[in-house]
């Protein structure tokens, strides 16, 4: 680790190292990006022991940290969790690339012909906590859409991040790109954040991954722009007509597969006309699986539930622990989910097309669903490869980022001599 005192100047000198990469990697071939991803994904594989060592100290570190049971699952890595990294980046390098791509293109009268074509955005900034796989991901998409990428992990996974990073510079090294293409800020000092993100010179947007304090936190004072969400608070509807036997397994898989991602669903909203056909069926699979369910209404009648607070709805556990109630119909579910949501994602489960419809053409979340596990809305199971974070905002990306949408555009306008009468 760096002797990093003077924070202004580290930012300073890895931003303009940063600035000069992109201005490079805006028209790097495609092939030395694609390779640069492959050698890492190589490097990764056979530094997997060096990397999980690492990982170790880092739990280590969680551990006496305090971290809670969902933030050490995302710290966590293993041998399947490494080889996932690497065919992350195989599948990002496997990828179209973007850049350069013709999104539209037109004819004027005035004789001009317009293009408009995917371009870099320049810098990208990711802060993020725990998950020391988006050291690589980031990196991979930002590279794919010709940016350059400054990382700030989380101090609890600093020795994983660097052992992985190290892997990506060596793809960058083999492939003749700039090694700055993707930095890692080499301190654990917080100091780093608040600096990157007044660094409107240097980074042209900044992605925050982690929990609610740390996504607030860069909302409320970045100066650079902000692709964000604050929380994962999603939905899972039982509408009348869902198909039981989907319902049960989809809930559960919403739940339960993993409680500590930001697509694990947090309320279970039930349809009155569901339950009269079912009763509580879905939750007493939860409470079997060893869900707490905080119940409201008619539902806290059910034994082993636990009466819910008004704070209970709107709320992110990202545990073993879930909020129920019943609703009128699909437009109570809509209500329930306009008032208490934030916009990440909501699954209906229904059978009905005209319900489904509905519940799709009114809740305005990033991702909605029908008969699907929210634990789904992820970037590679999007066919993104990976994702450096869902976006909740209305402009520019929403839903996973990949590396599409690390792209802007530009308009490229040929005439013949053609001026304007």
């Amino acid at each position: 680790m760096k002797d990093t005192q003077d924070i202004p100047a580290l930012i300073h000198e890895i931003g303009t190292a940063a600035r000069a990469a992109a201005a490079e990697l805006a028209f790097a071939p495609a092939e030395a990006k694609e390779k640069a991803l492959m050698v890492a994904a190589d490097r990764i594989e056979a530094e997997a022991d060096a990397i999980i060592a690492a990982n170790a100290r880092d739990v280590e570190f969680g551990t006496e940290k305090g971290l809670s049971p969902a933030m050490m699952d995302r710290l966590m890595l293993n041998g399947s969790r490494v080889q996932a990294i690497a065919d992350g980046l195989r599948a990002v390098a496997g990828q179209v690339d973007p850049v350069g791509q013709v999104m539209a293109e037109w004819d004027r009268p005035s004789g001009l012909h317009i293009q408009r074509v995917r371009t870099p955005i320049g810098v990208i900034g990711v802060i993020y906590e725990s998950r020391p796989n988006v050291t690589a991901d980031a990196g991979a998409l930002a590279l794919k859409a010709g940016n350059a990428v400054i990382l700030r992990g989380g101090s609890e996974g600093f020795n994983s991040s660097s052992a992985i990073h190290a892997c990506m510079v060596a793809g960058l090294r083999a492939a003749g790109l700039p090694e700055a293409a993707i930095q890692l800020i080499p301190t654990r000092d917080r100091a780093a954040v608040s600096e990157m993100l007044r660094a409107v010179d240097h980074i042209d947007v900044i992605v925050p991954r982690g929990g609610k304090g740390l996504v607030g936190l860069v909302q409320s004072e970045a100066r650079v722009p902000v692709f964000a969400h604050l929380e994962g608070i999603c939905h899972v509807y039982a509408d009348g007509a869902a198909d039981l036997d989907k319902a049960r397994r989809v809930l559960l898989n919403a739940k339960t597969r993993r409680t500590g991602v930001c697509g694990s669903a947090e309320c279970l909203l039930i349809d009155r006309v569901f339950y009269a056909r079912h009763g509580a069926v879905l939750i007493e699979d939860l409470l079997k699986a060893g869900v707490e369910v905080r119940a409201a209404g008619e539902l806290a009648e059910v034994p082993g539930t636990i009466a819910a607070q008004d704070e209970d709805f709107g709320h992110e556990f990202l545990d073993m622990i879930i909020a129920a109630k019943l609703v009128d119909g699909v437009d109570g579910a809509i209500a329930h989910i306009r008032q208490y949501g934030s916009n990440h994602t909501e699954s209906i489960l229904t059978e009905d097309d005209a319900t489904a419809a509905r519940f799709f053409a009114r809740l305005d979340s990033a991702i909605l669903m029908r008969n699907a596990s929210t634990q789904f809305a992820d970037g590679g199971e999007f066919g993104m490869g990976g994702e450096i974070g869902i976006a909740t905002g209305k402009l520019h990306a929403r839903g996973p980022v990949g590396a599409e949408q690390l792209t802007s555009f530009k308009y490229l306008v040929t005439g013949d001599g053609t001026i304007r009468a």
